[in-house]
């Protein structure tokens, strides 16, 4: 039995398990559409981030910060298997190899399609970024909202939770605020 028709089995008991029927119109169909939405919201699973950063590498002599803000991402808690999103904010600072920018949202995809903690994916986007490119510095700033907070448990609506992950010449409090003031700028 694959994978897509176990998760489908394990859905129609769940949905049973609460107290549904199955079998009733509006839910024939649900367990399957389940199965393929949790593969879906999980693929990162299937990627590799290094990979996805060492295909797109360039030699270039230039020594200044290169910052993409604003990256939505969408992830599930792992405790409660509830989604997060918000924005990505990543910075990085070469030393001789730059990456293609639309790698950057690529590597968070490829963390984030997981289940997840915001402060270990925040992490791991640096990791990624700092040990494939071996730049002077790496900065990442992540602003999410979290279901498991809003929909269930304090049920604070207006929460959102910021994490914050920094390497090399981010650890400076300088050039960490040159980044932070370039992110809350509007330069529209």
């Amino acid at each position: 039995m694959d994978n897509t028709k176990k998760l489908e089995e394990t859905f129609r008991t769940q949905l049973d398990l609460i107290g549904e029927d199955v079998d009733r119109q509006g839910l024939t169909d649900t367990p399957l559409r389940a199965a393929k939405s949790i593969q879906f919201l999980t693929r990162g699973y299937k990627d590799d981030p290094d990979a996805i950063v060492k295909s797109a590498l360039f030699n270039e002599d230039y020594d200044q910060m290169v910052i993409v803000k604003d990256i939505e991402l969408y992830s599930l808690c792992e405790h409660h298997m509830l989604p997060f999103f918000g924005k990505a904010h990543i910075a990085y600072i070469p030393d001789g190899k730059i990456v293609g920018l639309s790698k950057i949202p690529r590597i968070i995809d490829a963390f984030a399609r997981r289940l997840q903690v915001q402060e270990r994916l925040t992490k791991q986007i640096r990791d990624c970024l700092t040990e494939n490119l071996k730049p002077q510095g790496v900065a990442v700033v992540i602003e999410a909202r979290h279901m498991c907070m809003q929909m269930r448990g304090v049920e604070k609506q207006n929460s959102k939770t910021t994490t914050s992950a920094f390497h090399g010449a981010f650890l400076n409090q300088e050039t960490r605020m040159e980044f932070i003031n370039l992110i809350s700028a509007k330069l529209d």
